[in-house]
């Protein structure tokens, strides 16, 4: 019985020496230049902070509303937060100046949805002003400023360091909106119209795509006429 109990043994050193070796390996290198530079996505709240006027918004902050309202639309289109200030400033002025505000960004497009009217303490601050936000992001890409290494250097036949950081880098700054990279943007509302007619000429078994223009045709037997 002791030959089989020293093969066993045996066996059990050969595999933890294996195992031991696997672990204690180089780490995998990176793959993909998509890999070793990536796209940071931050938030950056937008707040605009308007006083409380007894006659709701004045001139001045209808202007700084609109402008609100365009990078709102511009950006990730979430949720507006409304906070009203409570035991501040005179609470009819408060009232007049939200409710007006949630009024006026609906009447600039912002689903009624999205706007959201919600208090906060003031702590006794009679000029606190009614705070309206929104989250958008911002896209920073890597810094690729921190000097090159030897291109000519291919005796490993591998991409240099700095390959990929440029491009990266190119993305970040062209982005419309950071936060395609977050999440997917909803799909819009289906043209009822146009399947209507694409259909109707399927079943007539016509040609269902748009025709082609006559100034695209280049094919061989047109050219140098």
């Amino acid at each position: 019985m002791r030959a089989p109990l020293l093969a066993s043994l045996a066996c059990l050193a050969l595999g933890a020496c294996a195992t031991d070796e696997a672990s204690s390996g180089p780490p995998p290198t990176v793959l993909t230049p998509t890999e070793h530079y990536a796209i940071e996505v931050k938030p950056a709240p937008v707040e605009l902070m308007l006083a409380a006027h007894s006659t709701g918004l004045s001139p001045a902050q209808s202007d700084a509303l609109r402008d609100f309202a365009s990078r709102w639309a511009e950006g990730d289109r979430g949720d507006v937060t409304v906070r009203a200030p409570e035991h501040g400033p005179d609470s009819a002025g408060v009232y007049r100046t939200s409710t007006a505000t949630r009024d006026f960004l609906i009447a600039q497009g912002v689903p009624a949805a999205a706007v959201k009217i919600v208090g906060y303490d003031a702590g006794g601050d009679a000029a606190a002003p009614v705070r309206v936000a929104f989250v958008r992001y911002e896209a920073k890409g890597p810094n690729c400023n921190q000097g090159w290494g030897d291109l000519a250097h291919t005796n490993q036949n591998l991409e240099y360091p700095q390959f990929g950081c440029a491009i990266t880098a190119n993305i970040a700054a062209q982005l419309d909106d950071p936060a395609d990279l977050l999440h997917p943007r909803a799909s819009g509302p289906a043209d009822a119209a146009r399947r209507s007619t694409v259909l109707g000429k399927y079943r007539q078994g016509l040609v269902t795509g748009t025709p082609l223009d006559p100034q695209n045709d280049v094919t061989m037997a047109n050219v140098g006429q």
